[in-house]
Formats: C-alpha cells, sequence, structure tokens
C-alpha cells in the first residue's frame, strides 16, 4: 500500500543524474525483510506469519559531472511495525554522506563541521558516535576502503522519546543543504582532465558496488513484494566504469584520496 514520488535528473549542466525519493508505504513485512531485521536484534513477534509495517522516508543521490564536485547522499525514514499484541515497535534511521573522487580538505571540513553543529544542538555524544558509525557501515569489505568520506549514519534510533528523535532527525535533514550546495559552487566551473574524468568514473564503479552489495536500504527495497525497482536504483550513476587491475601511481592525487578511504580521518577536532 501507499506510494511515494520519485524525481530524476540527469544530463544536466552541473549534475549528471541527479534524484530524490520520497516514500510512504505500508503492508506486511517480507519474511527476508524480518530476517534483516532479526539479525540487527529487533525481537519481532509475528501473527500467523505476518508482521504489519510502515515506513516512510525522503533520500536523494547526487552524481555531479564535474570529477571536482563530490558525490553526496542523505537519507532520513520513520518505520514502524504492529506485532502479534497489537503493540507497535518504531524507530528512525538515516544519514548524510560524501564521496568525493579528489580530496579537498577544506570541503570534508566544512561537510563534517556543519553536520556536527547539527548533531551538538541535541547533544554533544552524538556527531563522534554517529560519524564512526557512517564510517563503519559505508565499507566495502571486499576492497577494504570506504565508499567515501563519511559524515553521519544512524538506525534503530527510538529513545529518549519519538517527539526529541524527530527533531534531531529534521535537524540532521536541514543540514543537508548547507553542508553540501557551497563545496557544488566551489568546484562545478573548474576545469579537469580527462584523466580526471576516467578517476570519478572508476571511484563510481566503487559506488555501485557498495549499493548493490552492501547497503541496506537497497536490499530492503528489493526484497519488497511490489516495490518499484526503478526508484531503488536511482542511486546508481548514469555512468561508471570497471578497469582489470587499476592502481594509481604512488603520491599522487588519486592514491591520497584511497589512503583516506581506507583509514578514516577526524575532521573537525
Amino acid at each position: 500500500g501507499g506510494g511515494g514520488i520519485s524525481c530524476v535528473l540527469w544530463d544536466g549542466e552541473v549534475f549528471e543524474k541527479a534524484g530524490v525519493n520520497v516514500s510512504v508505504v505500508s503492508g506486511l513485512l517480507s519474511e527476508e525483510a524480518a530476517r534483516q531485521m532479526r539479525s540487527r536484534g529487533k525481537s519481532l513477534k509475528a501473527k500467523d506469519g505476518k508482521l504489519p509495517f510502515c515506513a516512510m522516508g525522503v533520500s536523494s543521490v547526487i552524481h555531479p559531472k564535474n570529477p571536482h564536485v563530490p558525490t553526496m547522499h542523505f537519507n532520513y525514514r520513520y518505520f514502524e511495525i504492529e506485532e502479534a499484541d497489537g503493540t507497535k515497535q518504531w524507530w528512525f534511521g538515516g544519514g548524510t554522506d560524501l564521496t568525493p573522487t579528489y580530496l579537498n580538505e577544506e570541503d570534508a571540513v566544512h561537510f563534517h563541521k556543519t553536520l556536527k553543529e547539527a548533531c551538538d544542538k541535541h547533544d554533544l555524544k552524538l556527531y563522534p558516535k554517529y560519524k564512526k558509525w557512517c564510517d563503519d557501515y559505508f565499507y566495502i569489505k571486499h576492497r577494504g576502503e570506504r565508499r567515501g568520506i563519511g559524515g553521519i549514519f544512524f538506525d534503530d534510533l527510538d529513545s529518549p522519546s519519538k517527539e526529541e528523535v524527530f527533531q534531531f532527525v529534521k535537524s540532521c535533514a536541514k543540514a543537508v543543504v548547507p553542508c553540501y550546495i557551497p563545496i557544488v559552487k566551489r568546484h562545478c566551473h573548474d576545469s579537469f582532465t580527462p584523466e580526471e574524468k576516467l578517476w570519478q568514473q572508476l571511484r563510481r564503479g566503487r559506488y555501485v558496488e557498495f549499493n548493490l552489495v552492501y547497503d541496506r536500504g537497497t536490499k530492503f527495497g528489493l526484497l519488497t513484494p511490489g516495490s518499484r525497482i526503478e526508484s531503488i536504483l536511482m542511486s546508481l550513476p548514469l555512468t561508471a566504469r570497471w578497469e582489470y587491475m587499476h592502481t594509481p601511481p604512488e603520491s599522487s592525487k588519486e592514491a591520497e584520496i584511497l589512503e583516506v578511504l581506507r583509514n578514516p580521518k577526524d575532521w573537525v577536532h
């Protein structure tokens, strides 16, 4: 039941592909999706094998044309499940993260500081906790590197109260534009070489690998009967590339970003 709205732009002057999904859905949780949630420690008591749920969220992925403008993703969502005895479990989840092709320390600091300020309004412990969670979540195990330079990520947030968590999630969502758009404006007219564009395409390949192999939202969507596949795969870039055994030269700009992806940095202290 329910549905949503997807809006996708491609071949723009600044954004090669950008999309926004807003969804409000309800129905019965598939056994595969319930198993995925139980593996995270959720205790879900089904009635006759059925678990009614409702979920809503907004997500966006932006893949810029210029390799000096990073890819950005955010998603904030609410989930509710009705158990066999009629009680309801609810939680919020989401996050915002940045995936640059090339490292720009000023951009990285600006991005993380803006997210930290949003978290600090509610509790000074939140940013370091959710920054680490983000670094751990967006990890491409088979490559031994993160998808990007992180940001914040959290899931299963159900305390201290629904209203307090909602206010925190709203602060995070309102930080998306100020944390990202200044970076876009700073670099969207930068010149770039064919070699830099090639490196962007190879990094996009990593983005695809993470989303199709590890991303929980993608998995949940694909496991939900009747879901719209095009909207679920909206996060994939318009173009990407894989090259056999590609290794950048030592001390190159390409090697510099790889070092940070393998060993996450603290950007705000």
